[in-house]
């Protein structure tokens, strides 16, 4: 096979959450397990920073990386879902994993794993370790895919786990309620392995602490020991003041991830680069602050409150659950316009209506169905959103909606694209 007949052959032969969803899922451990012990077990040749969480794991694990970059360490980024190239689940220092190796490893173990009937993730997490070990990376930062407890990522035994939030997704196969989520989340903790929660939410705190009580992990809670007092937007930055309470010490940094939601998963990342540098890392305060003001290029992250022109304005973000798309509401309030104008798609699993009844009235909307199966219908996304006293159109791709708002667009309007990650990945395939 060739490179394409490769991604075609994993896309179609093994499910692929991104596309199908649940069916896609696999509640336990017992393949990836098995992967890897085809492949030599190479995750236990890796030093792993272990991330998961709701909403926020993504940007942590990309800003983690950028600091342990400018550190002068060889850093392994294993991320999903991908936007545009599948390669962008695996990258050393920033850059995709070859194609060459992609091909070489499917053609290496194919027959060997096909007799496992590994699901689309299970494969990759394998390719992820397997890329790892080959490159000598010095650390693996390991983004969980779905949950934690079951996710394929979790067979490792990392430096510090990191969990971002707890809010409302994936309902129908972590729990209903947030206690129930948090539990899933938690089972990334591991015996005497520090744990970083970046945010103390009252509802499930005591889930977390009291995990780690029972595996004698030590345990911090950020948002308790450092405050941001102050946040604002300047020259297409984030300008981010802390105050560490343990010693009155207040930094600015300077983020060029511009939501103001990346305050929240900030904190976590300084105190899990605390006890990174407490696990043996060498982390100069110049790394940190040239890290987190060079995320993007160093990294490559895309579609986090990103820009895509201004004229018009076009801004893009992959948040695409209730507590994402308040975030993205809270920003959408700092910019001046005379209309908004809201390209939208949702997948078929979200609750659809909470979103909805978040979004404000006087936007113009287009709704949209992403190139993915889990996609929802545009025309029962407008029928929903019409119940809701929202003015809205349909149309069968999201470059139809953009195309459509553009030409809609007058001077000093702002059109937002979001709702779906896959929204976003389509947009920036164009």
């Amino acid at each position: 096979m060739n490179y394409n007949q490769t991604l075609d052959y994993l896309f179609s032969r093994l499910p692929m959450y991104q596309r199908v969803g649940a069916a896609a899922y696999k509640a336990d451990l017992k393949n990836t397990i098995a992967i890897c012990k085809v492949l030599g077990n190479p995750q236990t040749n890796l030093k792993c920073i272990h991330v998961a969480g709701t909403n926020g794991k993504g940007s942590t694990s990309h800003m983690l990386a950028a600091v342990l970059q400018k550190a002068g360490y060889k850093v392994g980024l294993y991320t999903s879902p991908h936007l545009v190239d599948f390669r962008e689940r695996i990258k050393v220092n920033g850059k995709l994993i070859t194609k060459d190796y992609v091909l070489e490893f499917v053609e290496k173990y194919k027959s060997k794993l096909e007799n496992i009937e590994p699901s689309f993730f299970e494969w990759s997490v394998g390719l992820a370790f397997d890329y790892f070990v080959n490159e000598e990376v010095d650390v693996a930062i390991m983004e969980v895919g779905l949950g934690g407890r079951l996710d394929s990522t979790n067979v490792i035994n990392p430096v510090v786990s990191v969990i971002t939030n707890i809010s409302f997704d994936h309902m129908n196969l972590l729990g209903d309620t947030l206690q129930k989520i948090a539990i899933e989340k938690a089972g990334i903790i591991k015996p005497r392995k520090p744990v970083v929660v970046s945010q103390y939410q009252t509802e499930v705190a005591s889930v977390f602490s009291e995990k780690a009580k029972e595996l004698k992990a030590p345990i911090q809670f950020a948002s308790k020991s450092l405050k941001v007092t102050k946040c604002k937007k300047e020259n297409n930055n984030l300008l981010v003041t802390v105050l560490n309470k343990k010693n009155n010490e207040i930094k600015t940094y300077q983020l060029d991830l511009t939501g103001t939601y990346q305050v929240k998963n900030l904190v976590g990342v300084i105190a899990a680069l605390n006890v990174i540098t407490e696990n043996g890392f060498i982390i100069n305060e110049e790394d940190i602050h040239k890290g987190l003001s060079n995320v993007i290029k160093l990294t490559g992250l895309n579609g986090r409150w990103q820009t895509l022109s201004e004229n018009p304005l076009v801004i893009c973000d992959a948040g695409h659950n209730e507590d994402g798309i308040k975030e993205v509401i809270e920003n959408l309030k700092t910019y001046r316009y005379k209309q908004l104008h809201f390209v939208l798609g949702v997948v078929n699993d979200k609750d659809v209506t909470s979103i909805l009844k978040l979004l404000p009235k006087d936007a113009i909307y287009y709704f949209a169905k992403a190139s993915v199966p889990r996609a929802l219908p545009e025309n029962e996304l407008k029928l929903k959103g019409e119940e809701l006293g929202l003015n809205a159109n349909a149309y069968p791709t999201v470059k139809e909606a953009l195309d459509a708002a553009k030409i809609n667009c007058k001077v000093n309007d702002l059109i937002f694209v979001g709702g779906s990650t896959f929204v976003v990945a389509d947009v920036l395939k164009d």
